[in-house]
């Protein structure tokens, strides 16, 4: 199944397998993936599946443009296997169906993630909306939203971790990976803990603010 695999300075923040026949990307929360920065237009591109596996990805007439591969389409392009698609800070690897052997372990992994919520810790407002944001690097001052019940972060193979979102607040734990992510300079263990407004967590060597605001 092709899949997208985004990221910011090698953290990547988030992977979607290619189901409906049009996925639109942009800044506004009505698309199906959202990047909540400002070189990011309101309806910045969609990707459109044809058959089993192509995949066609056009500019809807952004600001910033949209780039594959270090070039800006002006048309309608066919994406071929590992196309890198990039839009400001963004990055996103693009998988045809040749890579389907990595979806049963992410829904592994997924469902490990949503088994934390059987974890009973005291955390914070659960009507809080969060976001994670980049402090170092020439993406700093990025911020990512934290929008799904589970959502993974990091560098497969090297360091990732979940934060889940439940009733009383938004957690972490570790997931994959030999190198230790961090919490206010506290290894991060399997085990959830309870996030915070401002906490600190490193992952892959970058390091990003967890933010909370009212809805």
């Amino acid at each position: 199944m092709p899949q997208l695999i985004a990221s910011v300075e090698g953290v990547e923040i988030k992977h979607l397998y290619l189901q409906k026949d049009r996925t639109t990307l942009g800044r506004k929360p009505h698309n199906d993936i959202v990047f909540d920065n400002m070189v990011v237009s309101g309806e910045h591109c969609v990707f459109e599946l044809r058959g089993i596996a192509d995949v066609y990805v056009e500019d809807l007439h952004s600001t910033n443009g949209t780039y594959i591969n270090g070039h800006m389409i002006k048309t309608r392009q066919l994406l071929r296997d590992h196309d890198t698609i990039a839009i400001g800070k963004f990055r996103i690897q693009f998988l045809t169906a040749s890579e389907h052997e990595r979806e049963p372990q992410r829904a592994h992994e997924e469902t490990m993630a949503m088994s934390l919520d059987a974890l009973g810790f005291a955390g914070t407002s659960g009507v809080m909306q969060a976001s994670l944001k980049v402090l170092a690097g020439s993406s700093a001052g990025l911020e990512v939203p934290v929008v799904k019940a589970v959502t993974t972060f990091g560098q497969p193979g090297v360091a990732v971790v979940a934060i889940s979102h439940r009733r009383d607040g938004y957690y972490v734990a570790h997931m994959d990976g030999d190198k230790s992510s961090t919490l206010n300079g506290m290894p991060i263990g399997t085990e959830a803990i309870p996030l915070s407004d401002r906490d600190v967590l490193e992952l892959a060597g970058t390091a990003m603010e967890f933010l909370l605001m009212s809805r």
